[in-house]
């Protein structure tokens, strides 16, 4: 009987294509998304290395802690294994992958899904010459009984430090994963408080700048800037009512205890949405005061040509009288005449200067 030839020999041996499974790209693996993933047990994290299977079955194993993944822009594929170990709802995996959503909060059995938005403020020399002052970016946390994952969007929205912070609070974290939420919420607020600071010290001096003399502000300048608050506007205010169902009893994965905190987290909200409101009635009028300016400017521009427009009309009439070479005209052929007229025409142009001049229309 013929021996049967090795799976070598039979890929070596083709029929000269190429071979097209050994062209395609090979999948990016998990860990490239996978910021870190951590156990905690009694608000401690455990050491070493986790998978997100082996974390889970750690903490199911025990009947105690809570496991905290975080992932950095992944797509479909490779979220996709995370989500059949932990029974996320297919819905807000495709929110947490394609991002470009609102804040809110959703309840799929008993995993809840929450969105923020995260701010950054973008530093720049002056206001009136940036090309972006608030860079925004996503946040979005899958909420369970004994898990937190968390999925960012965007380079400014890390949450290592914050980790770190926590790790140093066994405390805060033998509350269990509602506490991370908390914290993340807080953290991200707090960046809305650090935006409003800055951003109205940028509002403060393009006010002094409209209403300074020979000003360069113009009303796109004014535009732009309310366009940036727009922005901010919008990672704020809808946040409102997640945080407001989170301190109010939405769901038995928020304890009491930590309850409390997220009512704390809302009204730092609501200082940060009144001052963002302020600073868009703010704009408003300044666009109003500009466009008021430039209307009078251009009044101003109007009675200076007027005015200059009469003075000039003189020696016009002037010359056009006496450039119609008629005999008998009045003093044509006396040797004054000539001196006298144009001393008329200069004495009228200068009372008319000072009559302009004195009403400020010049």
């Amino acid at each position: 009987m013929p021996a049967i030839p090795s799976l070598g020999g039979l890929r070596g041996r083709g029929n000269g294509r190429p071979n097209r499974a050994a062209e395609r790209p090979l999948p990016v693996p998990l860990s490239a998304y996978v910021v870190d993933c951590a156990v905690y047990v009694d608000g401690k994290r455990l050491s070493g290395r986790w998978t997100h299977d082996e974390a889970i079955k750690e903490v199911r194993r025990r009947g105690d802690g809570f496991v905290w993944i975080g992932l950095h822009e992944p797509d479909e594929e490779q979220i996709q294994g995370i989500a059949d170990t932990f029974g996320l709802h297919e819905l807000a995996v495709e929110d947490a992958v394609h991002a470009h959503q609102r804040p809110k909060l959703e309840r799929y059995d008993d995993i809840l899904f929450m969105v923020l938005k995260t701010v950054r403020y973008v530093a720049h020399e002056s206001p009136t010459t940036a090309n972006e002052i608030v860079e925004t970016g996503e946040l979005m946390a899958f909420l369970g009984r004994d898990f937190i994952v968390t999925v960012r969007h965007g380079n400014h929205s890390g949450l290592a430090r914050l980790r770190s912070e926590l790790d140093a609070e066994p405390e805060t974290l033998r509350h269990g994963p509602s506490a991370v939420l908390h914290a993340i919420a807080d953290h991200v607020v707090d960046h809305y408080l650090d935006v409003t600071d800055r951003l109205e010290g940028d509002i403060d001096d393009m006010e002094t700048l409209v209403f300074a003399p020979r000003s360069s502000v113009t009303a796109e300048t004014i535009y732009f800037m309310k366009r940036e608050v727009l922005e901010l506007r919008r990672a704020v205010m809808p946040l409102a009512t997640p945080l407001k169902r989170l301190a109010e009893g939405y769901t038995r994965l928020i304890p009491d205890e930590v309850r409390s905190y997220f009512r704390d987290v809302d009204d730092h909200l609501t200082t940060v949405s009144e001052r963002v409101v302020s600073f868009d009635e703010l704009l408003t009028t300044l666009v109003d005061a500009t466009l008021a300016k430039i209307t009078l400017q251009q009044n101003m521009d109007m009675r200076k040509i007027t005015a200059w427009a009469a003075i000039v009309a003189v020696p016009t009439a002037g010359a056009g009288i006496y450039g119609m070479n008629f005999d008998f005209m009045p003093e044509l052929h006396w040797r004054f005449g000539y001196p006298l007229t144009v001393s008329v025409i200069l004495g009228v142009c200068l009372l008319l200067y000072r009559i302009f001049r004195k009403n400020r229309w010049l």
